[in-house]
C-alpha cells in the first residue's frame, strides 16, 4: 500500500525557515520523480518544486532561490529546505509524483503559516 506522510509544517515569522519532510512507502522510490504541492485557501494546488531520479530539480519561478528540494532514498524521503519565507507562502504542503507521471494517493498535508 502506497502511503506518503508529510511532516515539518508549523508556524513562522516572514523570513523565516522550515523544513519539510515527506516519507514515502510502498513504492520503488529511488527510480521516480518526487514533487512538492501546495495549496492556499481559496485556491487550487500548485506545484512547487519537482526533483528527479537523477537528482535534477526544477522549481516554480515563485519560490527560486528560496526553496531547496532534496532526496534520501536510503529513507525514502523527500525534503523541502524554505528559506525567506513569506505570508503568500502560506499552504497546506503535500508531496506526490510530478506532473505527467501517475500521481499516487495525496497524504495528509503538513500546514505552512507564515505571520507575524
Amino acid at each position: 500500500q502506497v502511503q506518503l506522510v508529510e511532516s515539518g509544517g508549523g508556524l513562522v515569522q516572514p523570513g523565516g525557515s522550515l523544513r519539510l519532510s515527506c516519507a514515502a512507502s510502498g513504492i520503488n522510490f529511488s527510480i521516480k520523480g518526487m514533487g512538492w504541492y501546495r495549496q492556499a485557501p481559496g485556491k487550487q494546488r500548485e506545484l512547487v518544486a519537482t526533483i528527479f531520479s537523477d537528482y535534477s530539480t526544477n522549481y516554480a519561478d515563485s519560490v527560486k532561490g528560496r526553496f531547496t528540494i532534496s532526496r534520501d532514498n536510503a529513507k525514502n524521503t523527500v525534503y523541502l529546505q524554505m528559506n525567506s519565507l513569506k505570508p503568500e507562502d502560506t499552504a497546506v504542503y503535500y508531496c506526490n509524483r510530478p506532473p505527467g507521471a501517475t500521481l499516487l494517493g495525496w497524504g495528509q498535508g503538513t500546514q505552512v503559516t507564515v505571520s507575524s
